[in-house]
């Protein structure tokens, strides 16, 4: 065998463990690269049910049975009126906090329930209370058919009834009820982040509590 053979072979030798090595580092490289993947997969599903987890568990609604005095009130309503809490001693009523002007599940909910017949057949008067001006929440209503007037709050009566920052946003109050007997005694409260309960179901809470 020559000199020059010897060498080819070598050379090729040399050639095809350089393409083996080659090959190798590309499969390894590929097989990080899978891992990597599957590690940015897990990753993300993770947080991702992490998140579905928490909005889950924000949008349960919560409630309980309280014995306090209510606190007194007197609002102006979008119908021109002034109205008090002391106006309806010796009846039941239940007061209707919710975010207001551009907030569309808040006037369908007080348009259901009045249009719930069990509800307006109960005696218990409803009562909407927003953060709002007259002007900025009467299209809401016209666009609704909402009858009730509304009581206008400047934040005061939400905080005394500790529903700012229940729902969305910090300064507003969520969407929530409050049940006052015919004595003035808070009796029961709820709130619903998923911003809609169906009137049977809150009349139903409502009246187990009086």
């Amino acid at each position: 065998m020559t000199a020059k053979t010897t060498s080819k072979r070598t050379a090729a030798h040399q050639a095809h463990q350089a393409h083996q090595a080659h090959a190798r580092a590309e499969q390894e490289r590929l097989a990080r690269h899978r891992r990597t993947r599957r590690l940015v997969t897990i990753a993300l599903t993770v947080a991702v049910l992490g998140l579905i987890g928490f909005a889950l568990v924000k949008a349960v609604p919560t409630s309980g049975s309280t014995a306090a005095a209510a606190p007194g009130f007197s609002l102006k309503t979008t119908a021109g009126t002034t109205v008090s809490l002391s106006d309806y001693r010796g009846k039941p009523v239940v007061l209707y906090f919710n975010e207001g002007a551009g907030c569309a599940s808040c006037t369908a909910q007080m348009a259901e329930i009045e249009k719930d017949a069990a509800f307006q057949a109960s005696g218990i008067t409803v009562l909407p209370i927003v953060m709002n001006t007259a002007e900025q929440i009467v299209p809401d209503l016209q666009q609704y058919g909402v009858r009730t007037p509304y009581l206008l709050d400047d934040g005061s009566t939400s905080k005394a009834y500790g529903t700012l920052g229940t729902g969305m946003h910090e300064g507003l109050p969520g969407h929530g009820f409050v049940l006052i007997d015919k004595d003035g005694v808070k009796r029961w409260f709820g709130n619903y982040p998923s911003m809609f309960v169906a009137p049977a179901d809150l009349l139903k809470e409502v009246q187990t509590r009086l």
